[in-house]
């Protein structure tokens, strides 16, 4: 098969190529920066090098694709409204897949993505499923994994500084998470199943609540009293800031975390729960405590 991969060699886009090339499939690697050519090539896949917000040449690119995996690369602070930045994108994936007749297409989204308010940032991913869910004559398959063991790491400054992890969400509360590897064995599982049933599939590799989590991460950095405490949304918000997140984002993390601490963002997959990846959170726990030593 023809399969075209966006999103360049990210934490998902890597470990996806080198599996699909390992089945013997012409992959393609859609990439912004030129200097990640020799790395793609090198992983037996074909560079191409453009943006995807250019409709010629994402029509270049799918032209002649047996599927494409489509996903919406992850923005800076220029584009604090998170639900136009993912709305023009997949617009840019819609016109494109429309005019080449690509008949597969696999999408990235998240879970909360069935909802159509509060979930911050992720509201998003709900406005592009709906986009893309207009294309005609398409076998599409949303796959919407859970939260990332990466942004953990976001919390190793004020382990570092603090001792303590404080956050909106978590404590008592279970909520699921997931490595990239695993959604990577997910997608390419799935984007080969060309009549594929799947309009929807979730992605997880365990789920522990805020305590138990600061337990198996503070004994991999030798911290083995660790705690998290909840804190309220104003706190979460105002830190943010200070910190010069813009208001509208920081607006965004807080209202997706409180989704999440409050179990909406959750819900619809614990009805449709998945059977679990193979990556546990003590695995990701080894990752974590280097890069606390790297800081």
């Amino acid at each position: 098969m023809k399969i075209i991969v966006t999103g360049s060699l990210g934490n998902i886009g890597k470990p996806l190529t080198v599996e699909l090339v390992k089945k013997g499939h012409s992959v393609i690697v859609v990439s912004s920066k030129e200097e990640k050519r020799n790395e793609i090539e090198n992983l037996g896949a074909k560079a191409t090098i453009g943006s995807i917000e250019d409709i010629l040449f994402l029509k270049q690119t799918f032209m002649g694709a047996d599927a494409v995996f489509c996903m919406v690369p992850p923005a800076d602070y220029k584009e604090p409204n998170r639900s136009e930045y993912y709305s023009r994108i997949a617009n840019s994936y819609f016109k494109a897949i429309q005019e080449t007749k690509v008949s597969r297409v696999i999408h990235l989204s998240t879970f909360g993505a069935d909802l159509d308010k509060g979930t911050g940032i992720l509201l998003g991913a709900h406005y592009a499923e709906k986009i893309l869910n207009q294309l005609p004559d398409v076998n599409l398959t949303h796959i919407r994994p859970t939260y990332f063991y990466y942004n953990l790491n976001n919390f190793i400054t004020m382990i570092k500084f603090q001792g303590i992890i404080k956050a909106n969400y978590g404590g008592d509360h279970t909520f699921p998470m997931v490595a990239p590897a695993d959604i990577a064995e997910v997608i390419a599982e799935e984007i080969q199943r060309i009549n594929s049933e799947n309009k929807v599939r979730y992605v997880a590799s365990d789920e522990r609540n805020g305590h138990e989590i600061a337990k198996v991460l503070g004994e991999s950095i030798g911290k083995p009293d660790l705690k998290w405490e909840v804190i309220s949304n104003d706190e979460v918000q105002k830190s943010m800031e200070y910190h010069g997140i813009p208001s509208l984002l920081a607006s965004g993390f807080v209202d997706m975390f409180d989704s999440m601490y409050k179990g909406d963002l959750s819900r619809d997959f614990y009805l449709n729960k998945p059977v679990f990846g193979k990556t546990k959170l003590e695995d990701f726990a080894f990752d974590f405590a280097k890069a606390y030593e790297e800081i």
